[in-house]
């Protein structure tokens, strides 16, 4: 049975159409010719939601949209450059096309729904005017209204999200959150703000300071020890952006609400992927911010379940576990305990390009300081654990010049091992890729 498409069918995949769909005689369907004046100018297809732009031509959204996104500024049909991107819904002629497909009655045609409109700078730039006045009255039902409105309009569809996004909502929730984090009675306002600043990144330098501040941050704290899960992710979440302003008070804050024993308990707990990334990720900030906190982590068993982590884990949370390890070597004190477990070493050498850039950097940065406050012992166990063919494989592959200048220092420092080990490893190979030769 063949035909000639002239407009969208069911379960069909989308490509330009020609006005007119042609059966063979052996069908029961008559002709079906669409009125050019419901056809979209540049797919030739039926008008799904069709928009106004400033030059007056109607166009189906979805293809204007596209054809703006490509980095065109001028109308497709008359070629005039358009003044204004914006695009106004043409409600006439998407009623006469939901009535055309009713009247039409073939079972071909699938009747076009009202399309939702999506969201304008304009009305996102009202919700917050809104938003901030109430939170400045402190009027809790308010703010709740306005927050729900927010999260269904997010849910409406992907552009919703981005305006919402690109418009300074984020920052409005964090003054929200801010003027009722002291509230015990506002759990409820406060964990939907949680909810969703998590995927308003980046929240932006002003937004993460107001979260900084003692009693938001206290707030977000308890949240991390939260019995339901999903709160539990985003206090990690927001928390780690927030230990990302690198400032003193936010670390003295995170010792003083014992963030430390939160993070690894959901570390432990194996909560998501997305939780045990944000929470090591918190804990490479804090131990490299204040050094001294170290000491807490090491004493609640970091070093262990950090192992664990690079066993079990995907890439993307051993490679967080192998920055958490780089971290804890910083001091006199966490090399002392990482050398405990026996399984680093081996773990630091294997990992080595095999799971990202940044694990590399970590795996090399890190045995290169356990190497250094170490003796010949911690060297040779490196070299017959392979990391002497692995740092030359390094400089081959063509890292960042830092990585480099790492796996330099541990082979010459490797080097006068392999003299002494030459029965057991071929010391021959050639140093070309070495800056100096030895």
């Amino acid at each position: 049975m063949g035909f000639t498409w002239g407009m969208r069918l069911r379960g069909a995949s989308k490509k330009k159409i020609a006005p007119v769909m042609s059966w063979s005689e052996s069908t029961s369907e008559p002709d079906i010719t669409i009125p050019p004046e419901f056809q979209c100018p540049i797919s030739i297809d039926l008008m799904k939601d069709p928009v106004i732009i400033s030059t007056g031509i109607t166009y189906d959204r979805t293809s204007i949209e596209k054809w703006i996104d490509s980095g065109n500024n001028t109308c497709p049909v008359t070629n005039t450059v358009l003044t204004t991107f914006d695009q106004i819904p043409n409600h006439t002629i998407r009623k006469m096309i939901q009535g055309w497909c009713v009247e039409i009655g073939s079972s071909l045609i699938e009747r076009i729904p009202t399309p939702r409109v999506p969201l304008m700078p304009c009305e996102v730039y009202e919700i917050c005017r809104k938003l901030s006045s109430a939170t400045r009255r402190g009027d809790y039902e308010k703010c709740e209204e306005i927050i729900w409105r927010i999260k269904k309009l997010e849910k409406e569809s992907e552009k919703n999200r981005n305006c919402i996004i690109e418009n300074g909502v984020a920052l409005v929730l964090c003054d929200c959150f801010e003027k009722f984090s002291a509230d015990e009675k506002s759990t409820s306002i406060l964990g939907k703000i949680l909810s969703l600043l998590t995927w308003m990144v980046p929240i932006g330098w002003e937004g993460l300071t107001t979260l900084a501040s003692a009693s938001s941050f206290r707030c977000i704290a308890g949240f991390l020890r939260s019995k339901d899960d999903t709160v539990r992710e985003n206090a990690a979440f927001l928390l780690k952006e927030i230990l990302s302003l690198e400032e003193t008070q936010v670390h003295a804050f995170a010792e003083e609400n014992g963030v430390a024993a939160a993070f690894l308990k959901l570390i432990r707990d194996s909560v998501s992927s997305s939780a045990t990334r944000s929470s090591l990720t918190a804990v490479s900030q804090m131990v490299l911010a204040k050094p001294e906190i170290a000491s807490e982590f090491l004493e609640i068993g970091l070093v262990n379940q950090t192992v664990e982590m690079i066993i079990d884990g995907e890439d993307s949370v051993c490679e967080k576990a192998l920055a958490v390890l780089d971290a804890v070597c910083e001091t006199s004190e966490g090399i002392e305990e990482v050398r405990k477990n026996a399984l680093v070493m081996p773990l630091l050498v294997k990992k080595i390009l095999k799971v990202s850039e940044q694990g590399t950097w970590s795996s090399v940065s890190a045995i290169l300081k356990l190497c250094k406050a170490g003796n010949a012992s911690t060297v040779e166990e490196a070299v017959r654990l392979g990391a002497f063919q692995k740092m030359f494989l390094v400089l081959q592959v063509g890292y960042g010049e830092e990585t480099k200048e790492k796996a330099t220092e541990l082979l010459k420092m490797m080097n006068t091992q392999m003299k002494l080990m030459s029965d057991d490893v071929d010391s021959s190979m050639e140093f070309k890729y070495l800056k100096k030769p030895f």
